[in-house]
């Protein structure tokens, strides 16, 4: 299990990445277009080879817990689904959060409301980055935009996730998650041991030790004083990841006349959009979010100093534009495009939209 390149669909990738990364434990249910996450780990049979528990459990509310239940013994768990799958999976998010316990979840996005469509969309930005259960809490949430960082962003999310104590997310969609790419899968890490839990997870519950106190790993305080502190507990955590994990990518930036803000599957549209746009006369940059919590709101702002406009590009019918209009506070005009229901808009469709902004702009 070396460093190999294979040819694989995103949801693929993300399977394969959970085995290479020493993950313990999966928990999921299907449900389309992410079913292919479950699928590979089953035909993989981990379990044979690193111990891996792979499990379908009987819905996605029994999957999130399942996962609450793993992560508070320390252990490396994870699980999938798409967006009426996680949008069940809520209370038990909120959960993890309160109680501090790292974990990944995956969302392959579907377009909705409600059952919606198969189809790719980036509909569920507000309910990922804004907190989409109850309480004051926030997720790490990671935006792939190839299959390349769907295998990436799994170890970085393990990572960021015991680092900080906090439920990561891997927001993609379905364009992402059904697309073929060539990948370079992680390097293998084995999965740590029962004493390297113990010693890295002091907080876990591993059983009794002669050398410390009972472990007790709860999301309830009925004291409203000391609710209040463990509140300003995650709140100073959240303001650390805000200043330590902001991550994007900025293209082309340093000349432009406009701007486009995109992530995941739409920021690979806008690419091409951009070299067939200053092919034509308008200097385009990019920046691609990379962590959609925490925001690049200063790499916006940056970007923006000297730019006459923004174009946000969504799948959806516009979420992120609202933290784009934040990091500029409407000092130059941020306009939105995107599509829904499924439907995928070409390059063409793009540089008709900055054309638009454009004329707004003179």
């Amino acid at each position: 299990m070396n460093e190999e390149v294979r040819l694989m669909k995103g949801n693929e990738a993300i399977a394969h990445a959970a085995i290479r990364t020493g993950v313990d434990g999966y928990f999921g249910y299907p449900i389309t277009p992410q079913s292919e996450i479950l699928e590979t780990l089953e035909a993989e049979m981990p379990w044979e080879t690193t111990g891996m528990v792979v499990l379908q459990a009987e819905s996605e509310t029994a999957s999130i817990n399942m996962v609450y239940g793993g992560a508070a013994t320390g252990k490396a768990v994870m699980t999938s689904s798409s967006s009426p799958g996680i949008s069940l999976m809520q209370e038990g998010i909120s959960y993890l959060a309160a109680s501090e316990l790292p974990a990944v979840i995956v969302n392959v996005q579907r377009g909705g409301p409600g059952l919606g469509t198969i189809h790719p969309s980036q509909s569920d930005y507000f309910q990922a980055t804004k907190g989409g259960g109850h309480g004051d809490y926030r997720l790490i949430v990671l935006a792939p935009a190839s299959v390349q960082e769907m295998a990436d962003f799994v170890p970085m999310g393990f990572d960021l996730a015991f680092k900080y104590r906090n439920p990561v997310m891997i927001l993609a969609d379905g364009l992402v998650g059904q697309m073929m790419e060539k990948v370079v899968l992680p390097p293998v890490r084995p999965r740590r041991t029962e004493e390297e839990i113990r010693r890295q997870c002091p907080w876990a519950l591993t059983g009794k030790t002669a050398d410390r106190k009972r472990n007790i790993v709860t999301s309830l305080e009925l004291d409203s004083a000391i609710m209040e502190k463990n509140n300003e507990r995650f709140q100073s955590t959240y303001r650390l990841i805000e200043d330590n994990e902001v991550r994007f990518e900025a293209v082309d930036v340093d000349d432009a006349d406009y701007l486009i803000v995109a992530f995941g599957s739409m920021a690979r549209i806008c690419t091409k959009a951009i070299e067939e746009a200053r092919e034509q006369g308008l200097k385009i940059g990019l920046i691609r979010p990379i962590t959609l919590w925490p925001f690049p709101y200063d790499a916006i702002r940056k970007a923006a100093a000297n730019a006459k406009g923004i174009l946000v590009v969504e799948l959806n019918a516009g979420q992120m534009i609202e933290d784009v209009r934040l990091a500029v506070h409407d000092r130059i005009p941020v306009e939105h495009f995107g599509r829904m229901g499924g439907i995928v808009p070409n390059p063409s469709e793009v540089i008709a939209a900055l054309n638009k902004l454009a004329s707004h702009c003179q």
